[in-house]
């Protein structure tokens, strides 16, 4: 590729959004690196004079962050200080053509499935026998594995069968081939990741078939932890709970974005689901695998949620107490079905009403995090900041859950290490221990 550098040629990979799109940026630097090419991510001297940002589409503030970012390296382009500016991911999938007229600058954009050919202008071939490899951009020890790609649910509020396309599932053989490979350099957990992985399986195997993968991937020699995020609540395979109970690597750890409770706005959602079935589903999961950590996300502002609608949501949170719990405002999505709907409930109420959620959770948080004071626990470091070590235990997420603090000023931890800790303070979200 010519330039206007006299300088080698560096690729800088920016990326936003969610792990699926990490795990993209991934792969794409593996391919690029099998190619000679000298690439980065998110490079902290932000020198590279060739930037492929790979944007999130997913909602409002995460369109407007791709958007910022996209623009930011379109000036920097025309001030002469980057080369060649390459969009690909969700925005770019789902708004090509208005970001082709409205940022020009941009050299070329791409779509969510078009890695041959983001490659070919990046003068690399895309190598198919590179299955599994990846440069990976999250600590040594853990990793996400994505297992499925794109999404058959009709959620109306949902946009990402628009940029992801149906689901389609990577057959057992190639996911344990990844694992394999990540384990051989370290990896001791992995985060199975999918837009929804309650439904791997059933376009290749004709049935749910994530128990069957577990199992699979428990014999993968080196890896510890294994972590489910983003199951659906209709149709959860119940045999995947089992596996859970009985096999010690898969933790007990679940993330299911419930999204609401309230049945007719639920119905509304397209969710398959009632309060009754929600709560049921739960009780089964707690009745199954007692010390289970449930993490869901809830929308609150969805169109005709009315104050008594958001009380029962309120309410079922504190009847539910579940371990990790995030809010969101209801973003308005063209081309979603509930984007016919209007979208009633104004700005100030859906901010306080995520903040009231938030402190309703803060407290059982807090309330929950007590009954750990006094106990020992397994934990995985995942970096030193200021004067602690922070870790976590099989109950938590890196980025989105609780940290186990440990004082590095009385206490040497190696990063990506087991250690046991016994608890002594707890806050919200933060647990502090010290080494057994």
């Amino acid at each position: 590729m010519r330039t206007k550098s006299t300088k080698q040629n560096k690729i800088n990979v920016v990326t936003l959004g969610c792990s699926k799109n990490i795990y993209d940026s991934e792969v794409l630097m593996g391919q690029l690196k099998a190619n000679g090419k000298n690439v980065v991510h998110e490079d902290e001297h932000d020198d590279g004079n060739i930037v492929v940002i790979n944007t999130c589409g997913f909602i409002g503030k995460a369109k407007e962050e791709s958007v910022d970012t996209i623009l930011h390296y379109a000036q920097r382009k025309e001030a002469g200080e980057v080369d060649k500016v390459f969009v690909t991911g969700c925005l770019s999938e789902r708004y090509k053509p208005d970001l082709e007229k409205e940022i020009p600058n941009v050299d070329q954009y791409f779509g969510t499935h078009d890695l041959p050919n983001l490659l070919k202008v990046l003068e690399a071939d895309y190598k198919h026998e590179l299955l599994g490899e990846r440069l990976t951009t999250t600590p040594k020890h853990y990793a996400y594995l994505k297992i499925a790609e794109g999404c058959d649910r009709p959620c109306s509020f949902c946009a990402i069968p628009l940029m992801r396309g149906k689901h389609k599932s990577t057959p057992i053989e190639e996911i344990i081939i990844e694992a394999e490979k990540l384990a051989a350099k370290g990896i001791k957990e992995v985060m199975l990741i999918a837009q929804d992985l309650t439904y791997y399986g059933l376009d290749i195997y004709k049935k749910r078939a994530l128990a069957q993968l577990l199992e699979a991937l428990v014999k993968v020699e080196g890896l510890e932890w294994i972590r489910l995020h983003y199951a659906f609540p209709t149709g959860f395979p119940m045999d995947v709970l089992e596996v859970m109970k009985r096999q010690p690597k898969v933790c007990n750890y679940l993330d299911i974005p419930l999204q609401h409770i309230n049945t007719e706005l639920l119905k509304s959602m397209k969710r398959g689901t009632t309060h009754e079935k929600t709560t049921a589903l739960i009780k089964k999961f707690r009745e199954v695998v007692p010390n289970m950590a449930i993490r869901t996300t809830l929308i609150v502002g969805y169109p005709g949620e009315t104050e008594e609608r958001f009380q029962e949501l309120k309410d079922w949170v504190e009847e539910m107490r579940f371990e990790r719990l995030g809010a969101f405002e209801y973003s308005h999505e063209e081309n979603t079905s509930a984007y016919a709907l209007e979208d009633d409930v104004p700005a100030d109420v859906k901010f306080r009403r995520v903040n009231e959620i938030m402190e309703v959770q803060s407290q059982i948080s807090w309330e929950l995090n007590q009954q750990k004071v006094g106990k020992t626990f397994k934990c995985i470091f995942d970096r030193k900041d200021g004067e602690y070590f922070y870790g976590r235990t099989e109950f938590d997420s890196p980025d989105v859950d609780n940290d186990v603090l440990v004082s590095a000023i009385d206490h040497y931890i190696k990063i990506g290490e087991f250690i046991n800790i016994e608890i002594f303070e707890a806050g919200d979200f933060d647990l502090y221990g010290k080494p057994v």
